[in-house]
């Protein structure tokens, strides 16, 4: 008589819950992803309006191998289901005094653009992207691919490597004073102060080790996955799927069973269900507040400070500009003021960074042939009770003046449709906490290193997703995934 397979489930059908499934299906559990919503893939969303299609979510596709890994893990060659090209420019910046600087991704020609057009020599710009590649070297095993939860971790070669290079990990420097100590020019310490919004964090108080993420760009590089963003999490369920993992939509967790020791399953719409093993994508804020019991012991993880999340504004635009490309940033003339209203008044500067991602450059089926998809953003506080209407009113007013001066061209009677998507809107569909993209920020000293664990002390309980270790993002949540089921043993 064949033996039944233990039993897995997944809360949330994020991109760390899809991977997730996919990593416990291929070690040989009977695989269920309970989400809550009639949509899955959590932030990675789609929105289609008057012949555009946008990304809602996340914009920039880097580590694209971690993709990879889970079709060769599923015995599948990743590239008979997913495709992706490197892109020639990993963004184009704007400053007020109208420079624009495109960063290519050939080393050498971005050398020569920055000598060209902001007069100084790369030799420091050479030598921050050194750095930023020693940092990923000397660290990226140690905090990204395990925990420093686990004791094991401490055990590896590999962290005798980072505690060697400790006094250069700029640990106790700011990202903005690492940048400005070695970079020759305010708009290239700008250009790099601006990756702590990568994990919604404050150039001016996170650690100068986050200046690790400048290389996962210009290191490893920018690609753009065919059928856009969305087709990452579409080719992953149909990967799981493949494997026999069964995905529920409609289907709300209220609680995780347990007993003193074990967790034992989930009641999901009402009913009891029971597994070996619960692994958890939803925000990790909801899961304490909602879903586990209120006397079960809190991680102190949960009292960081939340990130900073978005506001989001979708618009199509009937012609086309060619000063733009696939990523663009329009700086604020006074950064350090943008991110002390972001994060000391939980405001939006009336001179905002405003990024805009147009989809339609890599390809062009995603609008019409005289238009463009603006993805247009902003960084924004979490949801502490603002009033979202007004601000959103007031940022939209600015950005559009802003967009306009610097393209010599009046963007509103431009725009063919519009949506949006705010912190309240983020929270609402996602449930991030406070609306916060990141899980918690990286401004405390500590804080990007000792982020929520991906297990509990509850046996068979496992947690993967942005608000916990390693943290948000694409790739960091797909290595959550990989750290959380490799602690999960049959």
């Amino acid at each position: 008589m064949q033996q039944s397979k233990p039993k897995a489930f997944v809360i949330g059908s994020g991109i760390a819950g899809i991977a997730s499934s996919i990593r416990l299906a291929v070690k040989g559990y009977e695989v269920t992803v309970f989400e809550s919503s009639d949509t899955l893939g959590g932030k990675l969303g789609e929105l289609k309006s008057h012949g555009f299609r946008f990304d809602t979510g996340p914009s920039l596709f880097t580590l694209p191998y971690l993709v990879d890994e889970l079709f060769t893990l599923a015995g599948k060659n990743p590239t008979d289901f997913f495709r992706y090209q490197r892109w020639k420019t990993s963004c184009v910046y704007f400053f007020a005094d109208g420079t624009r600087l495109p960063f290519s991704a050939n080393k050498d020609e971005l050398f020569q653009e920055v000598e060209r057009t902001l007069g100084v020599s790369a030799v420091p710009l050479k030598k921050r992207l050194e750095h930023s590649e020693f940092l990923f070297d000397k660290t990226a095993k140690t905090f990204l691919e395990r925990s420093l939860h686990e004791f094991k971790s401490y055990l590896s070669t590999d962290i005798l490597r980072t505690i060697a290079a400790i006094p250069n990990l700029h640990l106790f420097r700011t990202m903005h004073q690492s940048n400005a100590g070695v970079l020759n020019h305010p708009k290239l310490v700008q250009i790099f102060d601006r990756y702590a919004t990568y994990n919604g964090s404050n150039p001016y108080q996170a650690p100068g080790i986050l200046n690790i993420i400048p290389h996962l760009e210009h290191g490893i590089g920018t690609y753009f996955p065919e059928g856009g963003m969305r087709s990452i999490v579409q080719v992953l369920i149909d990967l799981a799927r493949s494997l026999g993992v069964v995905f529920e939509c409609n289907a709300r967790v209220t609680e995780i069973i347990h007993n003193t020791q074990s967790v034992l399953g989930v009641t999901v719409n009402g009913q009891k269900q029971y597994a070996d093993v619960v692994l958890c994508n939803a925000d990790i804020k909801a899961v304490y507040d909602y879903i586990l019991p209120k006397q079960y012991v809190r991680s102190s993880a949960l009292n960081q400070e939340p990130s900073s999340s978005a506001l989001i504004f979708y618009w199509g635009i009937t012609r086309k500009f060619d000063q733009l490309d696939l990523h663009n940033i329009f700086f604020s003339e006074d950064y350090e003021a943008e991110f002390h209203t972001l994060f000391k008044t939980g405001g939006i500067s009336d001179d905002p960074t405003v990024y805009v991602h147009i989809s339609s450059k890599a390809d062009p089926t995603d609008a019409p042939v005289d238009g463009e998809n603006w993805f247009v953003m902003v960084n924004a506080p979490h949801h502490a009770g603002q009033h979202w209407k007004q601000l959103r009113e007031r940022v939209r007013a600015t950005i559009i003046k802003k967009l306009s001066d610097q393209l010599g061209t009046d963007i509103e009677p431009l725009i063919a449709c519009e949506e949006y998507l705010d912190p309240v809107r983020i929270e609402e569909r996602t449930s991030s906490y406070k609306g916060a993209l990141y899980g918690t920020s990286s401004n405390d000293r500590m804080a990007a290193f000792f982020r929520h664990p991906n297990r509990s002390k509850l046996k068979g309980l496992y947690f993967a997703g942005g608000s916990v270790h390693p943290g948000g993002g694409i790739p960091l949540c797909l290595l959550s995934a990989k750290i959380a089921t490799d602690l999960v043993r049959l």
